[in-house]
C-alpha cells in the first residue's frame, strides 16, 4: 500500500509565473521547493506526491517536469495548457512524452465566464487528452458545478477529478446547493474528488473537525473508490499545516476498514493518474 499526496505545489518567486502570489500573502510569499516538502513526507510516511500547476503558463509546467526528473518522490505532474489556443495539441503532445506528465488543470475558478468549460472549442484538446490517457483536474467552485456536469456528460471518457471538494463555503456554514450538485456529479458521472484544500475554505474560528461533515458527504456520494487525499501544500499554510491536516485526515479515516483507508490514502490516486511504480 502506497500513501500518495495527490495535490501539492512548488514555486520559486524569481520565476515570475505567479501573478496571484502577492506580498500580502505572507505565509506563501516564499520559495517552496522539494527540499522543503521532503521532511514533511518523511514525518507522515507519505511515499510520493502529485505536483499540480499553480500558474497559467507552460513555462511553469516545464519547470515542474524538471523537478520531477530531479526528485523521485514526485510521481506525477499536472500541468497547464491553453486549451483554446491553436498550439494546444502540439504542446500537449510535447508534454505527453514525459513519463511523469499525467494531465492538465485549467484554472476554471479564475475564469470570469462560469460556462467556460462547456464551450465546443475545447473538444479537440479533450479528445487528444483521452487518446493520450491524460487526466483533467477541475478547479471549480459551487457555481461551476452545473456546467462541469454538462461537460462531463459530453466527455464521459475523460478521466476527471474535482479539486478541493469544489471548495464549499465552510466559513459560512453553507451546505446547499453545493451538497446536491456534488451528489449529482457523483451519481451521473465517473468523476473523482480530492479531499484537499478544505481548511482554507474555513474561518479562523473553525477547526479541522468542522471539515468532517463535508468529508462525510463526499464519502457518501463518491464512495471509497473515487476519493483521494491531498495536502494542497503550501497553500495549506494559509490556514493550517501539513502535519495537522494529515493527522486530522487520519482521525477521519479511522472508522473505515484498512482496505478503504488504503484506497483513499493512495491507491485511488495511483489508479486515476496511472502513477508508475506505486
Amino acid at each position: 500500500m502506497s500513501a500518495i499526496d495527490s495535490h501539492q505545489h512548488f514555486w520559486t518567486l524569481k520565476r515570475g509565473d505567479y501573478d496571484w502570489l502577492t506580498t500580502d500573502l505572507t505565509s506563501l510569499y516564499w520559495d517552496f521547493t522539494p527540499e522543503d516538502l521532503m521532511p514533511l513526507l518523511q514525518q507522515t510516511a507519505v511515499d510520493a506526491t502529485v505536483v499540480v500547476q499553480a500558474a497559467a503558463t507552460t513555462a511553469e509546467t516545464r519547470y515542474l517536469l524538471q523537478l520531477a526528473d530531479q526528485n523521485a518522490f514526485i510521481a506525477g505532474v499536472v500541468g497547464w495548457v491553453d486549451m483554446i489556443d491553436s498550439s494546444a495539441i502540439t504542446v500537449l503532445t510535447e508534454f505527453s512524452q514525459h513519463p511523469k506528465f499525467v494531465g492538465i488543470r485549467p484554472m476554471i475558478e479564475n475564469i470570469d465566464d462560469p460556462t467556460w468549460i462547456t464551450q465546443p472549442a475545447l473538444t479537440p484538446v479533450v479528445q487528444a487528452m483521452i487518446e493520450n490517457n491524460l487526466t483533467l483536474d477541475a478547479l471549480v467552485k459551487t457555481e461551476h458545478l452545473p456546467f462541469l456536469l454538462e461537460f462531463l456528460k459530453q466527455h464521459p471518457d475523460l478521466q476527471t477529478v474535482i479539486d478541493h471538494g469544489a471548495k464549499p463555503d465552510i466559513a459560512g456554514d453553507a451546505w446547499q446547493p453545493w451538497a446536491d450538485r456534488m451528489a449529482d456529479i457523483a451519481s451521473q458521472t465517473s468523476a473523482y474528488c480530492k479531499l484537499s484544500g478544505l481548511i482554507t475554505e474555513a474561518s479562523l474560528r473553525q477547526s479541522y473537525e468542522n471539515l468532517f461533515p463535508y468529508l462525510d458527504h463526499l464519502l457518501a456520494v463518491f464512495g471509497v473508490e473515487r476519493l483521494m487525499w491531498g495536502s494542497d501544500w503550501p497553500v495549506l499554510k494559509l490556514a493550517g499545516d501539513y502535519l495537522g491536516w494529515h493527522g486530522a485526515f487520519q482521525k477521519w479515516l479511522a472508522p473505515l476498514s484498512e482496505y478503504e483507508r488504503s484506497l483513499i490514502s493512495g491507491e485511488n490516486a495511483v489508479r486515476f493518474y496511472g502513477l508508475k511504480g506505486y
